[in-house]
């Protein structure tokens, strides 16, 4: 499992019980986390009186209940890199701390290729993968998500972290289209990123379901990567979806066509601050270019 355990601004202090207990640089939120299944100690402190406690409904859903007034949005850093969070009406906050050690992957790659790079992020949401390519020294980065709420929010993100002049277009679009009308204007990726949703709908109500639809985007992928790809990465949250899952997907699909690289597949995770443990946060698969 690849841990995200270099955060200043953030901490995971505690889980179990479908819950965890955060710090996001000082303000306490407490909210559901479904792998979070063992036990806690209810007479820790660090689950008493959050600032911002998130209560799941039996109809579905939930909402935020707060001790005090929160500011609409705070910030938090990771090292370089500045993001905008602010409790939103699904549980989220804008950012998933998790992503870090794969933030960290990318700025090595990009800085150390030595040549152009130019990025494709998919499902980019508030743009942390975008950020990080981009701080890299990405030549461009093309952010695509099919909402426009969350890409004003990613814009946010790239004012905050200094990069307003670097070269970052950012498309409302759906993810599959914009791919196939990419291919068919001849345009090519050194690094594609992904992060596709379990279920989701584009900006025309296309329909998009994990399972159905990973296979077929990920070939589509393939026709716009360029002679010379850097790393090729894709991240899910889907339940019951193994990594070895994605693994074995571009092993089928890159590696055949890139051999010159090879394909590796795990978990993220957070370490859990109050104790030795780890939440497990989604898995990860990718190709890349060999050394």
């Amino acid at each position: 499992m690849r841990l995200s355990k270099e955060w200043k601004d953030y901490q995971l202090l505690d889980a179990g019980n479908g819950e965890k207990v955060e710090s996001w640089n000082g303000i306490i939120l407490r909210r559901p986390d479904p792998q979070a299944i063992w036990p806690i100690d209810k007479s820790l402190n660090v689950w008493k009186n959050p600032d911002g406690h998130y209560h799941r409904s039996n109809k579905g859903g939930g909402e935020w209940s707060f001790k005090k007034k929160l500011p609409e949005y705070w910030t938090v850093s990771y090292k370089d890199l500045t993001f905008k969070v602010s409790p939103t009406n699904f549980k989220h906050t804008g950012l998933f701390p998790e992503q870090a050690v794969n933030w960290d992957y990318m700025i090595d790659k990009i800085k150390n290729s030595n040549r152009e790079i130019k990025v494709l992020n998919l499902f980019a949401y508030t743009g942390g993968a975008t950020m990080a390519c981009s701080y890299a020294g990405a030549s461009e980065v093309v952010h695509v998500d099919a909402s426009k709420g969350m890409t004003a929010w990613a814009k946010e993100n790239r004012d905050l972290c200094g990069l307003t002049n670097h070269k970052i277009r950012f498309i409302v679009d759906d993810c599959l289209k914009f791919v196939e009308r990419e291919e068919r204007r001849g345009h090519k990726y050194d690094a594609i990123i992904m992060d596709p949703p379990s279920y989701g709908r584009g900006p025309n109500g296309e329909v998009w379901k994990f399972e159905h639809n990973i296979y077929h985007l990920i070939q589509a992928c393939m026709k716009i990567l360029s002679d010379k790809p850097l790393f090729f990465l894709v991240n899910s949250y889907t339940t019951g979806i193994s990594s070895t899952v994605l693994e074995n997907i571009l092993k089928t699909t890159i590696l055949p066509k890139y051999p010159e690289g090879h394909v590796d597949a795990g978990e993220v995770g957070l370490p859990i601050q109050n104790n030795d443990l780890v939440l497990p946060c989604g898995i990860y698969g990718r190709w890349e270019a060999n050394d």
